[in-house]
């Protein structure tokens, strides 16, 4: 159908194609200033003495993140099951083992009571990750990480501009965070992402190796005496650095952040009072002090439905809307459930909602009619 309203689009405007041919037209397209003051400008944003590392993905940032903090192999690294795949297969590069974890029946969000139980001695880290844009409680992960002695790299790719408990995802005690920027998220940069810390060796090592090993980056070179060519390679990197343009797209994106946020969850609240009353479970709302990004909203088909996730999905689409699915849990993916002899019983709440999620449109560029597009559908497809 020509007219189908898409399950996302990225908010882009004139300034950033504006802001993106500026930078095609320097010539200076790979590390540069514009993506220096992109990283100068996001740590503002979380504060709390961050500093801020620009990434071609967030799957990068969480890599270089766990690799800084010396996982390798004979270690765990725990990680719900409710992700990306992602989320765990950056722990298998570095030769350690992804250990799964259920999840929060509410929320969707990581059961730090059902990983409490997965901790062994070589439990090294933790990857909390920001389901759809609804934080992970702050003091509630740091107390976990501090009774079992772990590192905390947080999965924020849906979660920017969120806020835990008063403050900026990102701003926490954490050994890093890690956002996304890929196209459909909540501010884009095309593909990328940036990992925020306030571990000045953490960070030292993370530039590193974004860029091979290198004891310099291309942005230095114009800061040092000695000729471009000279240089050590200190480690075995990798290329994992962000362009001059899409940080210029970025940094545009940034100022509009907070728009866009306020836009989505405006969409939220329309959802949320047009299908009360419907068979369909909605999103919780988020916790007194929290600030939801809304990268996603996702409902659960609810017990009196006479339709299966699947039935919906197909009546959306038959009136030209597309719904999505977030997520199908990692233990019931072949490559997790024969690698570590995974069953649905071993993850009880991820098990029982996999078959009942849907992922709803949600972006800031929906226009109102668009909007009422959806909740035409959905209530169309329910009644």
């Amino acid at each position: 159908m020509d007219d189908r309203l898409p399950f996302a689009l990225p908010d882009i405007t004139e300034e950033e194609i504006a802001a993106v041919t500026a930078a095609l037209r320097s010539r200076w397209l790979s590390n540069g200033p514009i993506v220096e003051e992109f990283e100068s400008r996001f740590a503002e944003r979380c504060g709390a003495g961050v500093t801020a590392i620009a990434l071609n993905s967030a799957t990068a940032g969480l890599h270089l993140a766990l690799e800084a903090l010396g996982v390798g192999p004979g270690m765990e690294v725990l990680v719900p099951s409710w992700t990306f795949t992602a989320s765990a297969e950056v722990v298998v590069y570095l030769g350690a083992d992804p250990v799964l974890v259920d999840v929060d029946p509410e929320t969707l969000n990581i059961d730090l009571i059902d990983a409490g139980r997965k901790v062994t001695s070589r439990t090294a880290a933790i990857i909390p990750v920001h389901f759809a844009g609804q934080p992970v409680s702050r003091s509630g992960l740091q107390a976990f990480a501090r009774s079992h002695g772990l590192a905390v790299v947080e999965d924020a790719a849906h979660a920017f501009p969120a806020v835990s408990e008063g403050a900026p995802v990102g701003a926490g005690d954490s050994a890093a965070t890690v956002f996304s920027f890929h196209t459909t998220k909540t501010i884009t940069t095309g593909e990328g992402g940036m990992l925020v810390t306030r571990d000045p060796g953490l960070a030292a090592r993370v530039r590193t190796m974004r860029l091979h090993g290198l004891d310099r980056e291309g942005f230095d070179q114009r800061r040092s005496d000695r000729p471009a060519w000279r240089y050590d390679v200190v480690a075995a990197g990798f290329k994992y650095n962000l362009t001059q343009p899409a940080a210029a797209m970025g940094l545009v994106q940034l100022k509009r952040a907070e728009s866009m946020r306020v836009r989505r969850e405006e969409i939220a609240e329309r959802y949320r009072r047009a299908f009360a009353g419907l068979p369909i479970e909605l999103p919780p709302s988020p916790a007194a002090g929290d600030v939801h990004a809304w990268h996603l909203f996702v409902v659960r088909m609810g017990p009196d439905s006479f339709l299966s996730r699947d039935e919906f999905i197909a009546g959306t689409s038959r009136l030209g809307v597309a719904c999505s699915v977030h997520f199908i849990p990692l233990h019931k993916h072949s490559y997790w459930r024969e690698r570590y002899s995974l069953a649905d019983k071993m993850f009880p709440v991820a098990s029982a909602a996999s078959d009942r999620v849907v992922s709803l449109p949600l972006f800031s560029a929906m226009t109102d009619d668009q909007v009422e597009r959806v909740i035409h559908a959905a209530t169309k497809v329910l009644q």
